[in-house]
């Protein structure tokens, strides 16, 4: 495993970043010196929206990969939402913590009424964003994950385990910038990692950034709909 962490405190990177687009630019630069005898031509860059779509177009655009989005939804314990007991992805994917669901002993009425509720979500963003444009095939590829930061690590890791069900080649997430504590777990559980700032005190992803706007449903539609336009027509090898 390579994984590649520069300390801001080495001046590897000004920070904050100015935006989102320059912190896309200055981890584009890294992937590509750091990755550069590995074979990514084939690479799909998948953001998780909405921050991580404007940082994942950019690396997107500079290493002439394909772009989609991967939208992760959690499933909350019902009485303590902030509690795991799984996830559902993008794809039709679902994952489940069965050591929580064992002790907090949720009912299957129980799991399928927040099953429902997330897949509803899901479904609305995945409208908005995709339209009918068909999940990608991603058995055997190697994919860039990205975001705009990382805080507690709980919507990467649930972006990890819904790609490994997919059975992709290699996961390599890309990000700006992360807490420390969730960068390791992060580490654990892919096969590469790419960070270029993890500070002493995290404080928060916006404290990272020089301008932290929301990104907006808009936003993400348009630079998804820019990167689709220029990706190179699928051949018939390419869907074999």
């Amino acid at each position: 495993m390579m994984n590649y962490q520069a300390d801001k405190n080495k001046g590897a990177f000004n920070v904050p970043f100015e935006n989102r687009k320059q912190a896309g630019d200055a981890l584009a630069e890294v992937l590509n010196n750091c990755l550069k005898n590995q074979q990514l031509t084939d690479a799909f860059v998948l953001a998780l929206p909405r921050g991580g779509v404007p940082v994942a177009s950019q690396i997107a655009q500079r290493l002439s990969n394909d772009l989609d989005v991967l939208i992760v939804r959690k499933l909350g314990v019902p009485w303590q939402k902030e509690v795991a007991m799984g996830a559902i992805a993008s794809g039709d994917i679902k994952v489940f913590n069965d050591d929580v669901l064992t002790m907090s002993r949720v009912t299957k009425a129980q799991l399928a009424q927040v099953i429902a509720k997330e897949e509803a979500e899901l479904k609305r963003r995945e409208a908005t964003y995709r339209g009918d444009r068909p999940w990608p095939v991603l058995k055997g590829k190697t994919v860039i994950l990205v975001d705009d930061g990382i805080a507690t690590g709980a919507t990467m890791l649930s972006a990890i385990m819904s790609l490994r069900k997919q059975n992709v080649a290699k996961i390599i997430v890309a990000i700006p910038v992360a807490s420390k504590d969730a960068l390791q777990r992060i580490h654990d559980e892919s096969d590469e990692v790419i960070c270029l700032v993890t500070p002493e005190y995290f404080g928060g992803v916006g404290s990272w950034y020089e301008y932290f706007d929301q990104t907006s449903d808009a936003t993400v539609k348009s630079l998804l709909e820019t990167a689709w336009q220029r990706q190179r027509p699928k051949t018939a090898d390419d869907k074999k």
